[in-house]
């Protein structure tokens, strides 16, 4: 099981992604924006990241560009959930440090094996594995 943290600001898919997570048994957090997140962050550190890149505020970006650049939080994993397709934001993303990638709308499947192989990179040597 891991500790999540899903930084979403459309409620709807907020509370997919949480059902869906910890249906599989991971602990999960959510936050409506990236400050919300950040607040999060530095009081409990999660085992990884998911966070949409368009948000107000703060976005994804900005809020991977903060976490890559501290050390307490530079080796949190990240992975974007976003509608964005084109390029130029996929490679900004992989610049700044994403672990991964998924476009919306997301597939159930796809998220769990993102989330799975991210966590293996990260903590090779932890069962991170959600609990079935």
């Amino acid at each position: 099981m891991a500790k999540l943290l899903i930084i979403e600001d459309d409620v709807t898919m907020l509370d997919l992604l949480r059902v869906h997570l910890k249906a599989v048994g991971h602990a999960v957090r959510t936050a409506s924006d990236a400050a919300d997140g950040i607040r999060y962050i530095l009081a409990e550190t999660p085992d990884l990241i998911l966070s949409d890149i368009a948000m107000p505020y703060l976005d994804g970006m900005e809020l991977l560009r903060a976490l890559r650049s501290d050390a307490a939080t530079r080796r949190i994993p990240v992975i974007f959930l976003t509608g964005r397709e084109d390029d130029d934001t996929l490679v900004k993303a992989r610049q700044l440090g994403v672990d991964d990638f998924l476009t919306k709308p997301i597939q159930v499947e796809d998220l769990l094996s993102s989330i799975d192989k991210v966590l293996k990179k990260s903590r090779p040597d932890t069962d991170l594995r959600p609990l079935t």
